[in-house]
Formats: structure tokens, C-alpha cells, sequence
């Protein structure tokens, strides 16, 4: 019955074979100049204050200077980056940092997930968090050997309050996706293996359906989106397979809005970066592109970030050209 109910609710709100309208409410760059020339993989939370914003940003992707950012949206103007994590060992050392994902529990903390090391094959993972809605931030706390946290996706909250980090691990030129469980308050980690079949998967990102039923997608080596699905809420997941959606291998980030349809933002493209588009489903199989950020003969627009706010528009943001963070809001009706 709740499926029956589930379905009809999807068909109310977007008629069979009609696409939504999109509205563009908000469109720009997070910022204009910043002290560092190059910037990639941004993350969004909404918070008390506004929508919050963070990427890692510095001389070049793997230069040590690589440190994390923030910048609110509030009442329409992006506030000055400010630098909140780095890499920093010693006063003689230093790593670059990587992925900033953020997530808001349920208690009102934020929480900051990073990387830090010299590489995605020998990175680790760990995070800060923040009781004054990113204004400050706790010290560095690293996650257990062995887990990495989200690393690209937002972490999300299952219906029995577990938080499920979409993990993926690059070692010796492998590429396998996983999950991680924790609490809310980010203990008691617990790694969830995935059976990877015959594809190179990483940087998951996680749908809802009725009834436990849940869907990763994920960027893979082999020209298409990757899939998973689970039945048990998260517990196990079946062999990852084909999309059938063609892709170049670069991030992606899907979200489940409250009226149960599914967005996908990525780059539709086998090559290159420089188409990115907006995808619709209602079942997680059958996608639409619905609306087209960007499409220029060459340039990078790559690994987005896609959200929900409480009042119901959709914020998304996107790597442009490695030097700016994009940002856009828009309403689906």
C-alpha cells in the first residue's frame, strides 16, 4: 500500500511524460577573488544562518597549500572564504587536504569531513565539527584506520537514526566503493564491503525509496555510472552494475527530494567536463535530463554538489575551470 501511495505521489507531482519547469532563482560564483588561484570539490549544508559552502582550495590540486574553505549564503551575499582545516604537521611540513563534505545532525551539530595526505591512494580521513552553525570549529579529530568517512557525498541519516557515509577507497590502483556507519555523534564506526563485480567504483551518493530500499550511484573507470541498491536500509547491498547512463568519470552527486523524485547532477558526456546536466527519475533506472547548467565547446564544470532546503528549493554547487565554485538555486514545479 505505502508503494502504491509512493507511486501515485510521484504522478501528482510530475505529470506521466511531462518535465518539471525549472526556475532559476539564484546564479553566480560563491566568490570573485580569493588567496588561492585554484579551487575544486565543493560540499553544501543548509544551516540556522544560511546555506554553508565549503571546497578545498590552493596553489594547484596535491600542492601542500591545499586547505579547506567555507562561505555562507546569507541574504543573498556569499561571505568572504575563510579557511578552516589544513594540512599542516609541522612547522616544517605539511600535506595537501582534499573532498570537504558537510553534514548537520539532528542536535544541530555541523560536521566537517576531510582528507589529508598526499594522495588519494594514501589519504585519511577526518573532521571537525561546530556547535555555532560554522561560525568555529573543533579541532581536528581523525577517523579509525581503515574507514575514511564520506569522501566526496554528503553523509545521510537512515531511518533508525545511523548516519551511512558513502566511502570508496583508491588502493594500488583499485578503485571499490563501500559504505560506513556511525552514530549520530560519529562514533562507532562500521564498514559495509559492496561487492564492486567487474567495475572501478568511487565517490557514491545516496537515494531513498519506500520501505528501506536505498540506491547508490557512483563514478566508475568503465564510461558509466555505476549502481547499487539496498532492501535492508543500508544493511547490505547488491553487486554493483550499469546505469546504462554514459559518463566521463568525474563526480557526481544525486539527491531524493521530499516529494520522493530523484535528481542527479553529473556530466553526460564520455569525454570531458564541459557539459554538466541536471537528471530526473522517478525509479532510479529511467533518467531524464531536465536542465543543462552548462555546455561549452571546452572547460571543466565537474564534481557538483546537490541539496534540498526546508523551504523546498534545490542548491547546487560546481567546479568551474578550477578557478571558482558556481553556485545555483533553482525550483522544480
Amino acid at each position: 500500500m505505502q508503494t502504491l501511495l509512493f507511486i501515485l505521489s510521484l504522478l501528482s507531482f510530475f505529470p506521466t511524460n511531462e518535465k518539471p519547469t525549472v526556475t532559476i532563482l539564484s546564479s553566480g560564483f560563491i566568490y570573485e577573488q580569493a588567496p588561492f588561484p585554484s579551487c575544486h570539490a565543493s560540499t553544501l549544508v543548509e544551516t540556522d544562518r544560511g546555506i554553508l559552502a565549503s571546497w578545498f582550495g590552493g596553489t594547484y590540486e596535491r600542492h601542500p597549500d591545499v586547505s579547506i574553505y567555507t562561505s555562507l549564503l546569507a541574504n543573498g551575499t556569499w561571505s568572504t572564504p575563510e579557511m578552516v582545516a589544513d594540512g599542516v604537521e609541522n612547522k616544517d611540513f605539511r600535506n595537501p587536504t582534499w573532498n570537504p563534505v558537510l553534514y548537520k545532525n539532528d542536535a544541530g551539530k555541523i560536521i566537517l569531513f576531510y582528507k589529508e595526505g598526499p594522495n588519494p591512494r594514501e589519504w585519511w580521513g577526518l573532521y571537525k565539527t561546530s556547535e555555532d552553525e560554522g561560525k568555529t570549529w573543533s579541532e581536528a579529530i581523525q577517523i579509525p584506520p581503515g574507514m575514511l568517512g564520506p569522501v566526496k557525498n554528503k553523509t545521510v541519516e537512515l531511518a533508525d537514526g545511523t548516519l551511512l557515509h558513502p566511502s570508496s577507497f583508491e588502493t594500488n590502483g583499485v578503485w571499490s566503493m563501500h559504505v560506513e556507519t556511525t552514530t549520530s555523534d560519529v562514533q562507532n564506526w562500521n564498514k559495509i564491503e559492496i561487492d564492486n563485480g567487474d567495475f572501478h567504483a568511487i565517490q557514491p551518493t545516496v537515494l531513498f525509496y519506500p520501505n528501506g530500499k536505498l540506491q547508490m550511484l557512483a563514478r566508475t573507470q568503465e564510461d558509466v555510472i555505476g549502481t547499487t541498491w539496498s532492501s535492508d536500509n543500508g544493511k547490505t547491498w547488491s553487486t554493483v552494475e550499469s546505469t546504462g547512463l554514459v559518463h566521463n568519470n568525474s563526480g557526481i552527486d544525486a539527491v531524493t527530494l521530499k516529494s520522493g523524485v530523484q535528481l542527479l547532477l553529473c556530466n553526460p558526456i564520455k569525454d570531458g567536463r564541459n557539459k554538466l546536466s541536471l537528471l530526473m527519475s522517478m525509479d532510479g533506472i529511467n533518467w531524464e535530463e531536465i536542465y543543462v547548467l552548462e555546455d561549452q565547446p571546452k572547460g571543466e564544470f565537474s564534481y557538483p554538489a546537490i541539496i534540498q532546503a526546508k523551504d523546498g528549493s534545490v542548491h547546487m554547487t560546481y567546479t568551474y575551470n578550477r578557478e571558482k565554485i558556481k553556485y545555483v538555486a533553482l525550483s522544480l514545479d
